[in-house]
């Protein structure tokens, strides 16, 4: 403790506000009786492959909205929100689906549509990147959605955020049980759930959930768990993915690359497709040139930043997530920078997922118990030691803004640990029991049209308004820029941009056009 708070002191003003958040947001697009809408991405909104704001994620009907980076949580929300306003003037009579888990979805998975980004290279890589994903995961799955919280601080060395991360991964369960959100699931999203019990005639739940979408029904795979991955270093870090990246799987070799039609099943037979597929609640990351490998930015230039990945959608925030939520995410990240953080192992890598597994699916049970070095210790009391450790923190973060808006942010989450019927996820459940005849459709869909009818009631400035549609045009017109420039034949451009020799080139090495 008495380190934690020295390297706080030696935090300056000006890096404290030199702090740099951004949010990624997902969420699916649906009809006005909550069913997955089925229509393109609207033009109105631009191109998905080349639009700064406005994307898809895995399916065409999954938006994905990204904000700059802010120097407040005030900032970020502000201009979340004005990209949300934009996208609810463009989508008519659909919605934005305001919960993590998927609504009811089309009985044959196929239907499900993916993410569609032109004719180039580059745009129809990305298409069979997720044909790969439905192969592999299923698409179900892959509808899930979240909000990825990215993070910077001046001044901070790869070996630090690397020093972070691995405290991120063991204390990362305290973001679950504060805000995790997801607590139920549609009948017929999971095609086994034996833990599961039901809740309503469509929904089944686990009564002391907090995010399931961060359990054994979220992201998961068999596959990757084969996989242990070291954090100790960006050397240990990129040598498991590099392996993981260029090794042959076995099942994924028996699917094959190309159908006997020609028409493509994956980009590669190994056990990660690309950087991207790698399932993790935290990555390191860097702003990469067009065509370059993630990995290869990495081990060229280092970490820049680090994005948070177990954040649920909040379904009573506009937003889907509040600036006093990024407060406290702010907080604990730094928390887990200043902090010791002793080198991982395999022991504690699995050690790690266990804990994830409770938190997700019995976080709020009573007297509920993680392992911490080998010994059961209770959750409660580990959260108390973090939120105590924390308190200087808030502390320093408010004296520099002259506010006590940090304080209040740990106050709200030390009150939750005492009163856990008053989490996201405890609110979900009884909102759904006490309003919705316990249908999660039913609840999620309420609570997107109460957001919808919120965001189209804000005015929206008329230069924002003309902004943003100025950004749609820019971005088809840059797609067809794309398009018309591509010369080399698709498989030759996947071979290329898969060559092994693309993840770690000599230092300076001018990175080959893709």
């Amino acid at each position: 403790m008495r380190g934690l708070q020295e390297r706080l002191k030696a935090l300056s003003a000006p890096r404290l506000q030199g702090i740099g958040r951004g949010v990624e947001k997902e969420s699916l697009r649906v009809t006005p009786s909550g069913a997955l809408a089925m229509t393109p991405h609207p033009r109105a909104l631009g191109s998905a492959l080349t639009h700064p704001h406005i994307t898809t994620d895995f399916s065409e009907s999954q938006l994905e909205l990204i904000t700059g980076v802010h120097r407040s949580a005030e900032s970020v929300e502000a201009e979340l929100t004005q990209v949300h306003q934009a996208v609810y003037r463009a989508l008519g009579d659909e919605m934005m689906w305001v919960g993590s888990m998927p609504c009811t979805l089309p009985p044959d998975e196929d239907q499900i549509p993916l993410g569609r980004y032109g004719t180039s290279n580059v745009g129809m890589s990305k298409t069979v990147y997720r044909t790969g994903l439905g192969h592999r995961y299923g698409r179900r799955m892959q509808t899930i959605s979240g909000i990825h919280y990215n993070w910077s601080l001046p001044e901070v060395t790869t070996a630090d955020y690397f020093g972070l991360i691995r405290n991120f991964r063991r204390r990362s369960f305290l973001l679950l049980y504060l805000f995790g959100a997801s607590p139920a699931i549609p009948r017929g999203f999971a095609d086994q759930a034996p833990d599961l019990q039901p809740l309503g005639a469509d929904t089944l739940y686990m009564p002391h959930a907090t995010s399931l979408r961060m359990g054994r029904l979220g992201y998961q795979s068999d596959a990757q768990n084969s996989l242990c991955v070291s954090y100790n270093s960006l050397d240990s870090y990129a040598a498991s993915l590099s392996d993981a990246l260029v090794r042959p799987y076995p099942a994924y070799q028996k699917l094959g690359i190309q159908a006997e039609d020609g028409s493509y099943l994956q980009l590669s037979d190994s056990l990660l497709q690309i950087e991207n597929e790698f399932y993790s609640t935290i990555r390191p990351k860097r702003v990469i040139f067009p065509g370059e490998r993630p990995l290869h930015a990495l081990r060229e230039r280092g970490v820049e930043y680090i994005e948070v990945r177990c954040m649920d959608l909040d379904p009573f925030v506009p937003a889907g997530i509040a600036p006093a939520t990024m407060r406290m995410i702010d907080i604990f990240l730094l928390h887990c920078l200043l902090d010791d953080s002793p080198l991982d192992s395999p022991y504690e890598i699995a050690e790690l997922g266990r804990n994830q597994q409770r938190v997700a699916s019995r976080g709020r049970e009573p007297g509920l118990k993680l392992e911490r070095g080998g010994v059961e210790v209770l959750m409660s009391d580990w959260l108390a030691e973090i939120l105590t450790e924390c308190a200087p923190i808030a502390a320093w973060l408010d004296g520099n803004e002259g506010s006590d808006a940090h304080a209040q942010a740990l106050a709200a989450a030390r009150a939750a640990v005492l009163a856990p019927e008053t989490l996201p996820s405890a609110r979900v459940l009884a909102h759904m029991q006490s309003q919705h005849g316990g249908s999660h459709d039913a609840f999620v869909r309420a609570q997107s049209q109460r957001t919808r009818a919120h965001m189209l009631a804000l005015d929206l400035p008329a230069d924002v308004a003309a902004h943003m549609a100025e950004l749609a045009t820019e971005s088809l017109a840059e797609q067809a820029r794309i398009e018309a420039a591509d010369t080399m034949p698709f498989e030759i451009y996947r071979q290329h941009y898969l060559a092994p020799e693309r993840l770690r080139l000599p230092r300076g090495t001018p990175v080959p056009a893709a």
